[in-house]
């Protein structure tokens, strides 16, 4: 009786999401992109154009034009590894793909929700679970791309190049991920990631360290790969914390990491 239950409440759960789910329309744009180079190309014009290099979105300056950003997105609903594989020979090229893709969606979901100034409360809810982008012809949350296409693909660090678009998340790169470049853009985003006092903090005095919340919610990922989080952390930083500091974390900050929201200086 009991599975029963949890069957018939996990399909009310998905009942009601899709009851409730918003689909992000696609840009009415034709589809000019002949290849994912060129698409990696396109998205990181829109990177090095609208980001700072604090990793800040110009989204005033993104809506008077987005049509860089919308070609990406019109090509994303169209394409992905599951759905075109031939496109994408290399090993690591589905996931340089995927986080691209996220990235992409998770801009344009802003961008398309009006630019909140912030993703937090309810409006996580509706954000990362309820609107949905298409992706290779189906549709998907942020929350399930995230969920069940990234993190299956094993790898932790991908927790330091993915970006919701709000200030606690590491920083957005100006430059899109590339199959062959990828484990070197990515050891590179987790040591940026690492080095910044936002996201790490020591007390020395009092033998703790603060660590940033993505720590806590994927600490499953991060334990798969070291014994304990400061051992994980310790593994990409210059500066060693001691492996018997208490370990807190830090508030998840949900402001849209907007120029405007933000800060211009």
């Amino acid at each position: 009786p009991m599975e029963h239950s949890i069957q018939i409440a996990t399909y009310l759960a998905a009942a009601l999401l899709s009851l409730f789910s918003t689909a992000t329309p696609v840009p009415a744009h034709k589809s000019d992109i002949a290849s994912i180079a060129e698409w990696e190309a396109t998205w990181t014009s829109v990177l090095t154009k609208y980001v700072d290099d604090r990793g800040r979105v110009d989204f005033f300056a993104l809506k008077q034009d987005h049509d860089d950003l919308d070609r990406v997105v019109v090509f994303i609903a169209a394409v992905d590894p599951v759905s075109h594989p031939q496109l994408f020979p290399d090993k690591a090229a589905p996931l340089a793909f995927d986080l691209n893709a996220y990235n992409a969606l998770a801009m344009y979901g802003v961008l398309n929700a009006g630019i909140p100034e912030s993703l937090g409360g309810l409006t996580k809810f509706s954000f990362f679970y309820l609107r949905t982008f298409t992706v290779g012809g189906h549709s998907i949350s942020l929350y399930d791309f995230e969920n069940k296409v990234i993190r299956p693909f094993g790898d932790e660090r991908v927790h330091f190049a993915l970006n919701c678009m709000v200030v606690g998340c590491p920083r957005l790169p100006r430059v899109a991920f590339s199959a062959e470049t990828l484990d070197r853009q990515l050891d590179g985003a987790t040591r940026q990631f690492m080095a910044e006092e936002r996201n790490i903090r020591v007390s020395a005095s009092r033998r703790e360290v603060w660590l940033s919340a993505l720590f806590d919610f994927y600490q499953t990922d991060f334990l798969a790969h070291a014994p304990t989080l400061i051992d994980y952390v310790n593994r990409h930083r210059a500066e060693q914390i001691p492996s018997d500091f208490r370990v807190h974390f830090l508030s998840y900050d949900w402001t849209v990491n907007d120029r405007s929201h933000v800060g211009r200086s």
